[in-house]
């Protein structure tokens, strides 16, 4: 991946200042419990007022709305999201501007209930999983298929399972290493893309430790976008079976993805 230029970082931190100056502009004083009067020179809150409410200097809180070479901490972008109430798409956008990987909690966690809701109805196994591959909601079809209940919250992920998991070669037969191989493809961008984050690093190395296959395939370093196709799976108890596959990011929260299987 190029490293940015400075030219790049000035953008930045430029984007970063007309974000917060944005929200800051966009907050009724009164709405937070402070007076309406008095002279305002621009709408919505003072950057004294938000560095106040934020407990940080006004003199920090000015040079990241100027676009001034400053680093924040994850903990002064928190401040300052509860301070300019940003809600979370809005907060995971000033993480991103921050040049912060988002915390663990923050999206990638989160399924919304109505997409719960629309996977546990349909009929087609159907899951839903975030950046790191960890499955985290899942209906009967396809627990019928790829039986995640009987997997450890901690080992329930899409790459474990493809690459640790004895029953996936079974599941896949003789397309495996094809498929294994598409999948690693699809994960290495995603891997680099998030390299700040400690989990990618980790998982990446437990598999290169643990799987022959993904430490020889990882040094090749091929890349694929992911999206839709077809797979073939002999599940336990039926007959080989071709399904055609699409996953869908998660509007309300684009650090999930929803994989929906049909068969063919």
């Amino acid at each position: 991946m190029p490293m940015p230029t400075s030219a790049t970082a000035c953008a930045d931190r430029n984007e970063l200042g007309q974000f917060l100056r944005s929200r800051r502009e966009a907050i009724r004083p009164e709405a937070i419990g402070l007076p309406a009067g008095g002279r305002r020179r621009t709408p919505g809150l003072r950057r004294d007022e938000v560095a106040e409410l934020a407990d940080i200097s006004i003199d920090w809180y000015t040079r990241l709305e100027q676009g001034r070479p400053v680093s924040p901490s994850r903990q002064t972008v928190d401040a300052i999201a509860g301070a300019l109430q940003l809600d979370t798409i809005e907060t995971a956008h000033l993480y991103a501007l921050s040049g912060i990987a988002l915390p663990r909690n923050m999206t990638d966690e989160a399924v919304p209930p109505t997409v719960q809701r629309m996977i546990d109805r349909l009929a087609q196994p159907a899951y839903v999983t975030n950046r790191l591959g960890d499955v985290l909601h899942w209906n009967p079809a396809a627990e019928i298929l790829f039986g995640f209940g009987d997997i450890p919250d901690t080992e329930r992920n899409i790459y474990i399972g493809m690459f640790l998991r004895p029953a996936s070669r079974k599941l896949f037969g003789a397309s495996w290493e094809a498929e294994a191989r598409r999948m690693l493809a699809e994960f290495r961008p995603i891997h680099d893309i998030n390299a700040a984050d400690p989990r990618f690093a980790k998982l990446a190395a437990r598999l290169q430790a643990e799987s022959a296959p993904f430490a020889k395939w990882w040094r090749q370093h091929d890349i694929k976008a992911g999206g839709a196709g077809q797979k073939t799976l002999h599940p336990p108890g039926g007959n080989k079976t071709k399904y055609e596959y699409v996953a869908l990011q998660v509007i309300e929260n684009p650090a999930l993805k929803t994989i929906i299987y049909y068969a063919v």
